[in-house]
């Protein structure tokens, strides 16, 4: 796709971030099998439900935008989702693994917030506010489920790695 103005850009942005959303519903379910921790699985199986709205809610903007909703390989969310593979593997402490594996999320969930809270400034200014609203759902999704990550690793999995 070539970039002319910040149409195609916003265009290609939403690309990505559907590109990512897809291979986070893939790692997910993998992620959720591999904790020690009852709560940290429960936490990625109840995201992957929020992750499969975040891409009905994608496609919707899409259609708004009169655009077939197509994915654009993100080399970014490739390296983090990489990143946690090979700590999921090579950890074999169990509760080592899943500070690992919340700080290999969190990053997932801080790529995801700026790309949305990008996609949103930029609808904004090209006068998309029902995409705003749409993507803005998303966001606060985001932010909720990085909270929650970090209640989770600070009240306890953090320091039983430590112990």
């Amino acid at each position: 796709m070539k970039i002319e103005n910040l149409t195609d850009l916003f265009v290609h942005t939403l690309q990505d971030i559907y590109y990512a959303e897809k291979q986070i519903l893939k790692a997910l379910p993998k992620m959720a099998k591999q904790t020690d921790s009852p709560e940290l699985g429960k936490a990625f199986e109840s995201h992957l439900t929020e992750t499969e709205e975040q891409v009905r809610r994608l496609e919707k903007v899409f259609e708004l935008l009169g655009e077939k909703a197509k994915a654009t390989k993100c080399p970014a969310i490739e390296g983090i989702l990489e990143e946690a593979n090979e700590l999921m593997s090579d950890i074999k402490d169990p509760d080592t693994r899943d500070a690992a594996m919340i700080a290999a999320a969190q990053a997932v969930e801080h790529y995801e917030i700026t790309r949305y809270g990008t996609l949103i400034s930029w609808a904004g200014l090209l006068g998309m506010k029902d995409a705003a609203t749409i993507l803005g759902k998303t966001l606060k999704e985001e932010h909720g489920a990085d909270q929650k990550l970090t209640k989770l690793a600070e009240s306890r999995l953090n320091k039983e790695a430590a112990a």
